[in-house]
């Protein structure tokens, strides 16, 4: 894979700090040396590589941008880069940080008891316990405020009772943070493995995300001790904070991918012979392809790094993320169809990573708020008249 600093014209590079570049090209190895060589093995195979937790640990990726339990504390922009070059790796691989580090670690963190907070924290960002995040429903994804998932106190328990759905990591993890309705509105709780009443179905058939678990989330009258609610939660606007710290791990993540397809899709060009004897790169209209692929990147780059930035200083709006998510997933997405036509045939074997990239994104196209949500997002912000019913958040 090309290193994409190669075409650096804007000096992208030299904004970041040589400690962020440190932390880019450790994981960046790692990725090389761990993950490129078996991953087309591991899609095929639709597994999740859970023997590489303990190395994501022991790398610092579990948990980076945090200061608690002696955690590396990392910038906002290091953390992103760690996200970039994880999706230049796989989607799946990424996502697994993502979900451990931004949906589980941090409510329990923002929210959570001192004696939750004892209990997890460590654990999970040693990789001695995995999580997963419980919001998304079989009938409301776009929509979280319609959960019909329940949560009734019943003396010193909580009962709950309904499902959750696409939960990633929900068949391997020790704790669900499960959002759920309460009479004081909706409240987050920590439901562990093993509890009577909960059970995880895998979702089968996934041509997406194959390296990666996604699981159903199954709650049938499970009652759940007192303690286990995290006590800060106090309404819907607790998950949509989390969601805007994965979907900003995303923005950068996104880049990973569509610099792992441009990467391919360069270097095939420049070997496949076609025409009079002559690489397909010396032809006009790949040029053009390529052209466009790195600048849409480059654009993006920009995008991710001023992101990163404000969020680091303070200043940053949710709505600055859902542009990041949207327009970099966007990139990522035709970045991945492109290539798939430089590479023609041969861009669907698993050969090239082209179709794996190709199909990852259409997940993360959808999850953690669709393009289309993110439109209305802006429209909103732009406007002041929101397009949706209800409001979201």
């Amino acid at each position: 894979m090309i290193d994409f600093e190669r075409f650096d014209l804007y000096q992208i590079d030299s904004l970041l700090s040589e400690d962020e570049r440190m932390v880019r090209e450790s994981v960046r190895r790692w990725v090389r040396r761990r993950l490129l060589p078996e991953i087309e093995d591991w899609a095929w195979e639709c597994r999740f590589p859970t023997e590489l937790v303990p190395e994501m640990a022991e790398l610092g990726l579990l948990g980076a941008p945090y200061v608690e339990y002696d955690f590396p504390g990392l910038n906002a922009v290091a953390y992103g880069l760690i996200n970039q070059e994880l999706e230049a790796g796989d989607s799946g691989v990424r996502s697994f940080v993502s979900v451990q580090t931004s949906l589980v670690m941090f409510p329990i963190l923002q929210w959570g008891s001192q004696e939750q907070r004892d209990r997890w924290i460590p654990a999970l960002g040693a990789g001695k316990a995995i999580g997963c995040f419980g919001l998304t429903e079989p009938d409301f994804g776009s929509n979280p405020g319609g959960m019909r998932t329940r949560a009734v106190r019943d003396g010193d328990d909580w009962v709950l009772n309904g499902e959750k759905a696409w939960i990633t990591n929900g068949g391997i993890a020790d704790v669900a943070v499960v959002w759920a309705r309460t009479e004081d509105g909706v409240r987050g709780f920590l439901v562990e493995r093993g509890t009577e009443g909960f059970e995880t179905v895998e979702h089968k058939g996934k041509y997406s995300l194959r390296v990666s678990v996604t699981s159903q989330l199954v709650f049938s009258d499970c009652r759940i001790p007192a303690e286990n609610l995290l006590p800060g939660t106090t309404g819907l606007k607790n998950p949509l904070m989390c969601l805007n710290q994965a979907r900003y791990g995303i923005a950068w993540g996104a880049l990973g991918s569509a610099m792992a397809t441009f990467s391919a899709a360069l270097d095939y060009s420049a070997t496949r012979i076609q025409f009079g004897g002559k690489p397909i790169a010396a032809h006009q209209i790949t040029q053009v392809k390529l052209a466009e692929m790195y600048s849409e990147i480059v654009k993006g780059q920009l995008v991710a790094l001023q992101l990163g930035r404000m969020k680091d200083d303070g200043t940053l709006r949710h709505e600055a993320v859902s542009l990041a998510k949207r327009n970099n997933v966007q990139v990522a997405r035709d970045c991945a169809k492109t290539a798939r036509e430089i590479h023609g045939a041969n861009g669907i074997v698993n050969e090239y990573p082209i179709m794996r990239h190709l199909m990852n994104i259409e997940t993360v196209h959808t999850y953690e708020g669709t393009h289309d949500i993110h439109t209305l997002v802006l429209g909103n912000y732009l406007t002041g008249i929101p397009a949706f019913e209800p409001p979201l958040g």
